[in-house]
């Protein structure tokens, strides 16, 4: 018999607030986190809004103050949302064997120095020429070693594991906006076959910086509703124009449930499933046809010993962008048969924007969130019907419903895709 495994722990930073509950009440408000991007000067781009975490001091979020001024932004916020889970969890007062705890992290690539690196260009360029040897010397003398160092993905699951003693298996997976949710399944399966008892996993990122801004704006992914920043994301709408780039964190901790059992600890839900495929396609663009995310549905319902008719609530991928929002309708009504136009679909990204590699944890805990509390959250923003777009998105407004399993849907850039079953604990 497998290693079942339960969610003990739970932590979020996000634009809609510095913690769970904060979050949650948001969302069940309807409340978005959209506004006018303050990191950077961003008039210049078609784009000038994003959703920012919003008021956001390390130092008063319970971190090490040196910590908060040698770490990047978003490894500041994963900080804290772990920070967050391992509390709740109760894991750090235990007698656990440190070398059976592990962290399994989906984070991307760290803030850009982009003001040091402009100015090593220009000090490095004439009208007609570059000087490599110039920009070499330039760099070496305004270089930032701690800020470049953490431009690297692994830095922030090194250093939980310094903040939490978790000296057991450490490992982080970029693949877009699909990476927290894959290194939840990924740290799901190695407490399923006993290489740890406890895994600290999500993610975070942020891309609200001028290279970030500037690729996305290349591939004509983000809305560029300015004048309506609250309304810009749109997941499913007829009007949608691109999705909302945002930032934060969120963090669980994945326990054996024997081990949670014997130290009494909270339990939150359990990861019934996990699927993982890719689309084999191209690297911009889904497969027509949903091929890849009607996959991993199916995959996560069948490792969860799952059918349609179980499934209550899905957090969607749910972009905003025409081409996700029409492709996953299609890839449910493959995956789920007759059962899906009963199965409500959600997307939180109206809400909270896309946190591009943190996603899927986030939305995740939203899962969880349902099961505790009975009350799906909403797509807002749903104003004009797409006649592609013909599920139940749970428009407008929360809803009360009885949720005891969810899917939780993550589609990344290059055709990643993972679905994670989850389901609330039942003994």
């Amino acid at each position: 018999m497998r290693r079942r495994v339960v969610i003990t722990g739970m932590g979020m930073v996000n634009p809609l607030g510095h913690d769970l509950e904060s979050v949650w009440t948001a969302l069940q408000e309807g409340r978005s986190g959209v506004a006018h991007t303050t990191l950077f000067d961003a008039s210049a781009f078609p784009t000038k809004i994003s959703a920012e975490v919003k008021n956001w001091d390390a130092t008063a979020a319970s971190l090490d103050p040196r910590a908060g001024t040698l770490l990047a932004r978003h490894a500041c916020f994963a900080a804290n949302a772990a920070q967050q889970a391992v509390e709740l969890s109760g894991i750090i007062d235990t007698d656990l064997d440190p070398t059976r705890f592990g962290v399994y992290l989906g984070s991307g690539e760290g803030e850009q120095d982009f003001e040091s690196f402009s100015k090593t260009i220009l000090a490095s360029s004439s009208a007609n020429s570059f000087d490599l040897v110039k920009y070499t010397q330039k760099a070496l003398e305004q270089g930032d070693p701690i800020r470049e160092i953490s431009q690297e993905p692994n830095l922030i699951a090194s250093h939980l594991a310094g903040m939490f003693d978790a000296q057991g298996p450490n490992s982080n997976c970029l693949t877009a906006c699909a990476a927290s949710s894959q290194a939840m399944g990924e740290a799901t399966e190695m407490i399923r076959r006993g290489d740890a008892d406890v895994m600290l996993s999500g993610g975070a990122h942020s891309m609200i910086h001028p290279f970030g801004v500037s690729g996305f704006c290349l591939l004509t992914a983000l809305s560029t509703r300015n004048d309506e920043p609250t309304k810009a994301s749109r997941p499913f709408d007829r009007d949608r124009d691109g999705f909302v780039l945002g930032e934060g964190a969120g963090m669980v901790i994945l326990e054996e449930l024997e081990h949670a059992r014997k130290r009494g600890a909270p339990i939150h839900g359990e990861i019934l499933g996990y699927g993982s495929t890719a689309d084999a396609y191209r690297i911009t663009d889904i497969h027509p046809e949903g091929r890849g995310a009607a996959g991993c549905m199916r995959m996560a319902m069948k490792d969860a010993g799952l059918s349609p008719a179980d499934i209550d609530y899905v957090n969607a991928h749910g972009t905003s962008t025409s081409v996700n929002d029409k492709v996953e309708t299609i890839a449910c009504k493959q995956a789920f048969g007759e059962e899906a136009r009963k199965i409500p679909v959600s997307s939180t990204k109206s809400m909270m924007g896309h946190l591009i590699a943190a996603a899927g944890t986030s939305e995740a805990i939203v899962c969880l969130m349902s099961f505790r509390d009975n009350v799906l959250p909403p797509t807002i923003n749903q104003e004009t019907r797409d006649p592609d777009c013909d599920l139940d998105y749970v428009p407008n407004q929360a809803r009360e419903s009885r949720c005891d399993i969810a899917l939780n849907n993550s589609f990344g850039f290059g055709g990643q895709n993972i679905t994670l079953a989850l389901g609330r604990f039942v003994a």
